[in-house]
């Protein structure tokens, strides 16, 4: 509570307005703070989900690239990946979610095989190439959903910290400097209307005083008066 702001009406109406601006910052961030936590639940799920992918998919191509190097032989396998011509891109663009930058990634991958003779090379070289370009991709959008986790929990942070503050600490504050103001104002207003009414009440008293001697005078006056004309008539 500020009890170093003059206790005046315009003041009064500032603190109030501060007040309503307050109370629907408070309503726009809280808004704010449950849309994101929902979008954040939804992201966690998401991710919890592609790491299992991303796991599911690695140990099938490792499983895969083993099976082939037990069927061809280290060597051979070693050889024919150096005759593999795949084109890829990673592309990063950015999304809004409540005024926050969250990352998508795409990634594409551009195959331009055959890469070797397929009487000289096992079938499970060509899958484990196809699965191992499969969890890249999984794991493209699994950094994706870390990124914006990561992101949108920090925003999360700081609005709860703003809501916790305007509920807290600003908005109870006004309330309580809105309630000592008015009761100043109150007390100033009686103290003036008391005031105001022993100054009328002397006033009114000064009046009929000052008629009862006017009155008076007059009468004196008169009373001289008939007795002069008695005696000139006498």
């Amino acid at each position: 509570m500020d009890t170093k702001l003059a206790p005046t009406r315009s003041n009064l109406m500032k603190l109030e307005d501060n007040l309503k601006f307050a109370k629907l910052g408070y309503e726009l961030l809280d808004q704010k703070r449950q849309i994101l936590v929902s979008e954040l639940l939804s992201l966690v799920d998401q991710a919890v989900d592609y790491q299992s992918k991303v796991d599911e998919s690695l140990d099938t191509a490792w499983s895969t690239l083993s099976q082939s190097i037990m069927e061809m032989g280290r060597l051979k396998v070693g050889n024919l990946s150096g005759a593999t011509n795949i084109e890829y891109s990673v592309n990063v663009s950015q999304r809004k979610v409540m005024g926050v930058s969250v990352p998508v990634v795409e990634t594409t991958f551009t195959d331009k095989g055959p890469y070797f003779s397929q009487e000289s090379a096992s079938l499970l070289s060509e899958l484990a190439i196809q699965r191992f370009s499969e969890s890249l991709e999984l794991m493209g959008r699994l950094a994706e959903l870390k990124v914006s986790i990561m992101r949108l929990s920090r925003e999360v942070k700081k609005t709860i910290r703003k809501v916790n503050a305007l509920e807290k600490i600003s908005i109870p504050e006004t309330q309580d400097t809105i309630k000592y103001m008015k009761g100043r104002i109150e007390e100033s207003e009686r103290e003036s209307f008391i005031l105001l009414k022993n100054v009328k009440d002397n006033l009114q008293k000064q009046q009929e005083a000052k008629a009862k001697k006017d009155a008076k005078e007059s009468l004196d006056l008169s009373v001289k008066t008939v007795s002069s004309n008695i005696n000139v008539e006498v």
